[in-house]
């Protein structure tokens, strides 16, 4: 007992203190939270004809792209803001200002912080602002490509004639279900070699932990803020989410710890090993932390993969009168190259390319791009403040659909890329033409981001998805089911745009 009161008459001796320095808390958050509200009040609302925040959010999660398309009409060129389904305070920027977004430090804008919060990564564990992946893709994986493509294509024909069946007839086929063991079989030989890429258990959590992960991320959202601390670790989601690192380092072990005692001469060429011998530039990692990243790569390219390349089947079938013309290019050009999907040969599909980039221009996977978390207020070149906290994106669909920057956006023409890659070097405008490629970065099709952190493994995605589009375009025709007499519309959540998993297209073995 006098221990409890001594340290009582110490506390009462220390109460001004304490108290003033919370009230100087109390005040710098005060300001902050007024000069915040005060620097949004003067940014437009999208929605604002709604009546309230809560039906804003209600609108925002049915379909979040009317209410970017209507931010884009209204303020097209000017800063605007929209209430999220999971509250979060966002502020569309035009596409105008990207060069001058582009060229700001991450700790004013950060790609990073903006993933760990709206992937909630404290919880999900979803590894952020790790720079080994983005180092080794760019100094590893990419310049590999024209050495990897060979075999790369050799994946995709093995693994298109294990999943598929033998089509003599018209078969009904859930392509979504099938590209996903396919992407997941081709993607582990180059992220995970030949060891464990063609084992069920790699390949189960390959493909299921973007869905865990996102089941957890979505289990989090609805619990509020400050109860999450207490418990978003307990929720069943993320329990299993945690279920799935723990078996992907059970299985990686063995593999990291043979690959440990290889010589050099021993080493195979894939993302696996290139992390493990890069790490001395950064640092050790555990099995478990490789086996995290090796899960992360999954979540980076499987699904977004597999949703292209689906998306890119769906125009197929509704499009099937340009079959012949693709087919036709690619033919030919590989018969320019041995029959080997070169990196050459890959570039010269012009056509390929084309109607793959007007999929994406006409059914995008997002609203959105360029989503980055503001940590230090900063000024537009118009004079307006956009102050810290907030989320800025830019309104990517409706800028693909935007008729001052697309002719007849409203109509899906195949060769539009192609063709304005052919005027673009007729007027000898190198740059431009090469921007109308597929994997290239640029405001009117923004599928891969944009800047610094625009995706770095879109060399790799982007051939992979041409070789597995070539490989059913040679040896399938394909069409609608019957009596479906229109594409199949992207299912719309929040500012995701998908499309339908659960279809089924029409395919038989090409003569």
């Amino acid at each position: 007992m006098p221990a409890i009161l001594d340290a009582l008459d110490a506390l009462q001796g220390r109460l001004p203190l304490v108290v003033s320095t919370l009230a100087a808390v109390l005040v710098v958050f005060l300001a902050q939270h007024v000069l915040n509200r005060t620097s949004l009040a003067g940014i437009p609302l999208v929605g604002q004809e709604l009546g309230s925040d809560e039906k804003r959010r209600q609108t925002y999660f049915v379909n979040a792209s009317a209410l970017y398309l209507e931010g884009y009409k209204k303020f097209k060129d000017s800063v605007w803001r929209i209430v999220t389904s999971n509250k979060f305070t966002v502020i569309v920027v035009p596409a105008k200002y990207l060069e001058e977004l582009r060229k700001l430090p991450d700790d004013v804008v950060s790609f990073d912080d903006a993933i760990a919060q709206t992937m909630h990564a404290k919880y999900t564990e979803l590894p952020t602002g790790n720079t080994l992946i983005p180092h080794v893709v760019k100094t590893s994986l990419t310049p590999a490509l024209v050495r990897l493509n060979p075999a790369i294509s050799e994946e995709v024909d093995d693994s298109v004639r294990k999943e598929m069946p033998p089509c003599d007839d018209w078969t009904s086929i859930n392509i979504n279900q099938k590209l996903l063991r396919i992407v997941a079989l081709v993607s582990g030989r180059v992220f995970i070699g030949t060891e464990l890429s063609r084992s069920e258990e790699y390949l189960d959590a390959a493909i299921n932990y973007t869905v865990e992960l996102m089941e957890a991320r979505n289990a989090v959202d609805k619990v509020r803020s400050w109860m999450r601390p207490f418990v978003a670790h307990r929720l069943p989601e993320v329990k299993a989410l945690q279920e799935r690192l723990v078996k992907a380092d059970r299985f990686m072990r063995p593999v990291v710890a043979a690959r440990q005692k290889m010589g050099d001469h021993e080493k195979p060429n894939d993302m696996l090993q290139w992390l493990m011998d890069n790490q001395s530039k950064f640092k050790q990692y555990s099995t478990e932390e490789l086996a995290r990243l090796q899960l992360a790569l999954s979540f980076a390219a499987i699904h977004t993969t597999t949703t292209t390349a689906t998306n890119v089947f769906y125009s197929l079938a509704a499009y099937p009168q340009y079959t012949a013309e693709i087919r036709a290019e690619i033919r030919t050009i590989l018969a320019e190259h041995n029959g080997v999907f070169t990196t050459a040969a890959l570039q010269s599909m012009k056509k390929l390319d084309s109607f793959i980039k007007e999929t994406m221009r006409a059914y995008p996977l997002g609203a959105v791009s360029f989503q980055r978390k503001v940590n230090k207020p900063f000024q537009l070149s118009n004079g307006q403040v956009i102050p810290a906290g907030v989320l800025i994106e830019v309104p990517a669909a409706a800028i693909s659909n935007d008729p001052e920057v697309f002719e007849n956006p409203e109509v899906f023409d195949p060769w539009r890329f192609s063709r304005l890659r052919e005027q673009a070097r007729a007027k000898g405008e190198v740059e431009v033409a090469a921007q109308n490629q597929f994997v290239s970065v640029n405001p009117g099709v923004m599928t891969f981001g944009w800047g610094r952190h625009a995706c770095p493994g879109r060399f790799f995605a982007a051939n992979e998805i041409k070789m597995i589009v070539a490989n059913f375009i040679l040896n399938y025709d394909m069409r609608l089911s019957e009596g479906v007499t229109e594409r199949y519309p992207n299912l719309v959540f929040g500012i995701q745009s998908v499309p339908d998993p659960t279809k089924e297209l029409l395919f038989k073995r090409a003569e």
